[in-house]
């Protein structure tokens, strides 16, 4: 990612006003996928007169702009993350909610594999895994 949150923002003519710069800059330091409450909370830390309310609006805005991914992971929760990030796939832990990120070339390839099978060219993809921990001497 070469530009920030606030920069895409401004290129797609978004007025940045100062509770969306914050907002914009809880999301870049996000290594987690937050939800509206999450991020409200760390936004409310920083500038304690930023609303739930305003938080949503926000996040609708950077959503529509193409600037935020939603995620929804089962759990009723939407979660957001940076749509500018490089490619990654996630696994969800069933037992805490936990989410890892990774990226495997080998799933990679065989996507690509697949799609091509089928007589298509592969334009993105989302892939989710949900398990819960093996329990050591299993």
């Amino acid at each position: 990612m070469t530009d920030t949150i606030i920069s895409r923002c401004e290129a797609h003519g978004l007025r940045m006003t100062g509770p969306r710069r914050t907002i914009a800059r809880v999301l870049e330091e996000s290594d987690d996928h937050p939800d509206v409450e999450e991020l409200h909370a760390r936004a409310n830390a920083q500038d304690s007169g930023i609303s739930l309310a305003t938080v949503y609006r926000t996040v609708k805005l950077f959503e529509e702009s193409g600037i935020l991914e939603r995620l929804e992971f089962g759990d009723g929760r939407a979660r957001y993350e940076d749509a500018d990030r490089d490619h990654h796939d996630h696994l969800i832990d069933l037992n805490t909610g936990e989410v890892i990120e990774f990226c495997d070339p080998e799933i990679e390839e065989l996507q690509e594999r697949i799609a091509k099978k089928l007589g298509y060219e592969l334009r993105g993809h989302k892939l989710e895994l949900y398990g819960v921990p093996i329990k050591k001497g299993s």
